[in-house]
C-alpha cells in the first residue's frame, strides 16, 4: 500500500510474506532473550538473515545465560562489531565500562579458555578491517558519527524485513492497541501512538507509570486487546519490566523496541526489535529507536486495509478545520 505523506505517515510496499512463513522467524534482529543453542554455523544460512559482523556476534552469544555485566560487554561488542577483533581485553573493558577481569570471565562464560582465545575466534568469524579513526572530530561530531553507525547497523538488521512485518501483523490485529513507554522511552511511545491513531481504530498510550498502569492493561484486555507494543530504553525502569510481566500474565503478545537484544525486557518480550542508542553525550540519543518505530508503523499500515482511507479522511477534516499552515 502507499499512504499519503502529508499527514506525516510513511509509505512503502505491502508485505507479501504470509503469516505462516513469518510466524517462526528468528534472527539477529529479533530475540526473545538469550535462549536457544549457540551455533558455529554462519548465522542466516538457513533463515535468510543478512550476514554481517553484528549478526555473527549475536549468534555467538545466543544460548548463554549471561550476567548483567556480561550482557553489557556483549552489547558493546555488537555495537562495535567491526572493531572488536582488534581490541585488547583492557580496551574492551574500557569500551563496556567494566573491569578487565570481567572481560576474562565473560570469555570463559562463552566457553573459551580466556580472552585471547575469544579474540582469535572473533578474527575468524568476524573478519573486518578496523574502523577509521575519528581523527579531528570534536565530541559533538563524534556523537553524530556514532548515531550514523547505529543507523547503519539498523539498516543491516532490516535487510531481513520478516521480523518487522510479523510485528506489524501482530500489532495491527490488536483492538485496542496499548503502547507502553516510560521515562526516557515516553517520547518514543507518544510519537508512535500519535501517528498510529491516524490509521488504527483504537490506540491507547501508556506513558505514565504508577498504580493505574495495570488497571489500564486490564481494561485493554477486557476490550479485546491481543498485543502490546513497548518502547524500552536505558536506564530501564523496573516498572517497565514489571508491567511487561503483568501484560504477559494477562495474555498479551509483547512486541518490544529496545536498545539491545540483551535488555532486561527481553525475557518478557515475544518479539524484540533492537535499535542501539548513542551514549557519547551526557544524555543518550535515540535516533535508531525512533526510526525503527516509524518502520514498524509502516508495517502496521501495510496490515490495515483501510489505512489509506483513514488518512484521506483525516486530510479532509484537517483542511476543513485549517489545522496546518502549509
Amino acid at each position: 500500500m502507499s499512504v499519503d505523506r502529508s499527514t506525516g505517515a510513511t509509505s512503502g510496499p505491502a508485505s507479501g510474506v504470509t503469516a505462516e512463513a513469518a510466524s517462526g522467524v528468528t534472527s539477529g534482529a529479533v530475540s526473545a532473550a538469550t535462549s536457544g543453542p549457540a551455533s558455529g554455523a554462519t548465522p542466516g544460512a538457513a533463515s535468510g538473515v543478512t550476514d554481517s559482523p553484528a549478526t555473527r556476534l549475536q549468534a555467538l552469544f545466543e544460548g548463554h545465560r549471561l550476567t548483567p555485566t556480561q550482557r553489557r560487554i556483549a552489547h558493546s561488542m555488537v555495537r562495535r562489531a567491526a572493531d572488536v577483533p582488534f581490541l585488547s581485553s583492557v580496551e574492551l573493558a574500557e569500551l563496556a565500562g567494566v573491569s578487565q577481569p570481567s572481560v576474562t570471565r565473560f570469555a570463559v562464560a562463552l566457553g573459551f579458555d580466556g580472552y585471547p582465545a575469544l579474540r582469535r575466534h572473533l578474527r575468524e568469524v568476524v573478519p573486518a578491517e578496523p574502523a577509521a579513526e575519528a581523527g579531528s572530530y570534536n565530541e559533538y561530531q563524534q556523537a553524530v558519527e556514532a548515531e550514523i553507525e547505529n543507523l547503519k547497523h539498523l539498516a543491516e538488521l532490516l535487510a531481513d524485513p520478516r521480523p518487522v512485518q510479523r510485528a506489524g501483523r501482530i500489532l495491527a490485529a490488536s483492538r485496542p492497541l496499548p503502547v507502553l513507554g516510560l521515562r526516557a522511552a515516553a517520547s518514543q511511545a507518544y510519537g508512535f501512538a500519535y501517528f498510529a491513531a491516524k490509521v488504527h481504530p483504537d490506540v491507547r498510550l501508556l506513558n505514565e507509570g504508577g498504580t493505574m498502569i495495570q488497571d489500564r492493561i486490564d481494561a485493554a484486555v477486557r476490550a479485546g486487546a491481543s498485543a502490546l507494543l513497548c518502547f524500552a530504553l536505558p536506564r530501564h525502569p523496573r516498572e517497565v519490566v514489571d508491567t511487561l510481566a503483568y501484560a504477559k500474565e494477562a495474555g498479551l503478545t509483547v512486541v518490544t523496541v529496545a536498545d539491545s537484544a540483551f535488555a532486561p525486557v527481553a525475557r518478557y518480550s515475544d518479539l524484540l526489535l533492537p535499535a542501539a542508542v548513542g551514549t557519547g553525550l551526557a544524555f543518550d540519543t535515540a535516533c535508531a529507536p525512533m526510526l525503527l518505530g516509524r518502520v514498524l508503523l509502516e508495517a502496521v499500515c501495510d496490515d490495515l486495509p483501510d489505512a489509506q482511507a483513514r488518512l484521506e479522511e483525516f486530510d479532509a477534516h484537517a483542511a476543513a478545520r485549517g489545522l496546518f499552515v502549509d
